[in-house]
């Protein structure tokens, strides 16, 4: 087996790429990847010294280096993870993101067509749902929920995802899509919530939190996420979106809250900031159907994973240190030449 996993370098999709290498030792893994400024080629550092893993610097977007790529390898699965993420940042340049997230995806979609690829996987989010009420606990985002997007990012994996969809519907490729819930874990970027809060927590910063922290996310430890997305290309049927969630719901303030004192540090440092634009309140997902399809449970809780995930990063400085400091660049720099 041959797998592309692409975005590879990022949080993701570094961590799926050790999932695979791990599971599936006599397998090759491929992983494309831009090293845009949320990729890291250290985070690779472990995978270079496998015999099954190959790096390829490339942008999804660049048709002639995919095909080519695909020409070279002869893949049989295709995982794209390959995505800009942060909200903050659509909402400040969203064409970035209309660029990669979909016309990226469309190159990947005529690329697999083109070439006879067995297998793609669409990786997705929970917020091409937009947003679930405070006051109503029992409501859940299911397969079924209409798509409601709130941002430039979401709407830029919601329209990735109806291209996967069409792509299946008019030639026949075959895919699958999962949406899945807020990941923590190692090798997040540091602008993220979990990793800002702890790598600011550490260097006794103030703790930025959006509005009154109130908002809510559903929260899933990274490789939780990966056994799911393996799960899915082995057992899903092909043309379906799969939900995938933790049912760990927090809220924000909850989050900074445990982590200051899993650290051991004052409430003081928290510093209350006016609200994100359109930010949503809840997210919120029922994982029922990928449970009942494939048997996927998530298996780490968020107490445990929360205190995996803090140790992961005190014990890992140099690595967040390198993107704080933007030396990492200089180093992705160099081995693009």
């Amino acid at each position: 087996m041959k797998r592309l996993v692409t975005g590879g370098a990022g949080f993701i999709g570094s961590n799926y790429i050790y999932y695979l290498l791990d599971k599936y030792p006599e397998d090759q893994v491929v992983c494309l990847d831009a090293l845009t400024y949320a990729g890291n080629i250290h985070t690779l550092q472990d995978a270079f010294g496998r015999h099954n893993f190959t790096f390829a610097l490339g942008d999804i977007t660049d048709r002639d280096f995919v095909e080519m790529l695909f020409d070279e390898h002869s893949f049989d699965e295709v995982i794209n993870f390959a995505a800009e993420s942060h909200v903050d940042r659509s909402i400040e340049d969203p064409s970035v993101f209309l660029k990669t997230n979909v016309l990226g995806t469309q190159v990947l979609l005529d690329t697999c067509r083109k070439k006879g690829v067995p297998r793609y996987h669409q990786v997705s989010t929970d917020e091409v749902y937009g947003e679930l009420p405070l006051d109503r606990p029992d409501l859940f985002f299911t397969e079924e929920t209409p798509i409601r997007t709130s941002s430039p990012y979401s709407a830029s994996k919601a329209s990735a995802d109806l291209l996967v969809q069409a792509y299946h519907r008019t030639y026949g490729l075959p895919v699958t899509i999962s949406r899945c819930s807020n990941n923590y874990g190692p090798y997040q970027f540091p602008e993220k919530l979990i990793p800002l809060m702890i790598t600011r927590a550490l260097a006794d910063q103030p703790l930025p939190v959006y509005g009154k922290g109130e908002n809510v996310r559903d929260w899933i430890y990274v490789e939780d996420h990966c056994s799911a997305i393996d799960g899915i290309l082995r057992l899903g049927t092909l043309g379906e979106v799969y939900n995938v969630g933790g049912h760990n719901e927090k809220t924000n303030i909850h989050i900074v809250r445990t982590i200051l004192g899993e650290l051991g540090k004052p409430e003081s440092l928290i510093s209350y900031v006016p609200d994100r634009l359109g930010h949503d309140l809840r997210y919120a997902i029922d994982p029922g159907k990928i449970h009942q399809a494939i048997g996927w449970l998530p298996t780490v809780f968020f107490e445990e994973g929360i205190r995996k995930t803090i140790k992961w990063y005190l014990d890992h400085p140099d690595w967040w240190e390198n993107i704080l400091s933007g030396d990492y660049r200089q180093a992705q720099e160099l081995f693009s030449r």
